[in-house]
């Protein structure tokens, strides 16, 4: 793997560990995060071992979103965020289409591009302090980052309309409450949570997960007919594999089962 500054990458076994890291900068994302970050997500999508990747951020902050301080001093500001957003949207895509679960752990503020990077977890987990907030139109942008595709699927349009509009800040009990976040816990249990989370899905059956993703993806582009085809083909699929084979096995005989 390469030698990330801007983020720190670990691969251990069944799970790999993505951190944002530049916490001086809030993990603001430039255009070496947004690169190093599109890297590791393809490395994660590519590596059929990797089962779990976990998402988090440095220091207090999750993400304070795209660095409006290097967007100014580009000297063509158009190109510059077409291109970031471009390289960032190529990491979101891969982390949302990759095999693996992607547990993110909001340690702190999302807001922006961190906002919609956090809600894009297949589990999202955050620790008491943490806050969300768009931020876009503060600052005369739109959002990116896949927000408009999560969010109104999330919570509705309404409430979607709310965020983007407003740049309502939400607490991490306010956020759980809108059905942002699966789980908040207190600040000093969050990476133990999520440590736990990950050790329990790295047991699991990964092609299991897998289709959840796809099915969920896919879901809302299709008919039902459509889609009840698409659950029998993944069942099918599903249980002809070596997984598949071991969970029935192991059910039947009353034990827990032994996932590859």
């Amino acid at each position: 793997m390469t030698n990330y500054e801007n983020i720190s990458f670990e691969h251990n076994g069944p799970i790999a560990r993505i951190t944002l890291n530049r916490p001086k900068a809030a993990n603001g994302i430039d255009q070496a995060l947004a690169d190093e970050l599109a890297q590791a997500a393809l490395y994660c999508s590519e590596d059929p071992a990797i089962k779990v990747v976990v998402l988090t951020g440095a220091g207090k902050f999750f993400s304070a979103g795209g660095d409006l301080r290097a967007m100014a001093g580009s000297d063509d500001t158009g190109a510059f965020i077409a291109k970031l957003a471009g390289t960032l949207h190529e990491a979101v895509s891969a982390l949302a289409r990759m095999d693996a679960l992607l547990i993110v752990a909001v340690n702190g503020t999302a807001a922006g591009a961190g906002f919609s990077l956090a809600v894009a977890g297949d589990l999202v987990v955050a620790s008491e302090s943490a806050s969300f907030t768009m931020a876009y139109t503060k600052v005369g942008l739109s959002p990116d980052g896949g927000a408009s595709y999560y969010l109104p699927r999330l919570i509705g349009v309404r409430r979607t309309q709310d965020l983007m509009l407003t740049n309502r800040v939400l607490s991490a009990a306010e956020a759980l409450d809108w059905g942002l976040l699966h789980q908040v816990v207190p600040d000093a249990d969050l990476a133990d949570t999520v440590e736990q989370l990950a050790q329990q899905f790295a047991q699991g059956p990964k092609g299991s997960n897998a289709n959840v993703k796809k099915l969920l993806l896919v879901s809302s582009q299709h008919t039902l007919e459509e889609q009840l085809a698409t659950e029998a083909n993944f069942i099918t699929r599903a249980a002809e594999s070596a997984d598949g084979a071991e969970g029935i096995t192991a059910f039947l005989g009353k034990r827990s089962p032994k996932f590859a």
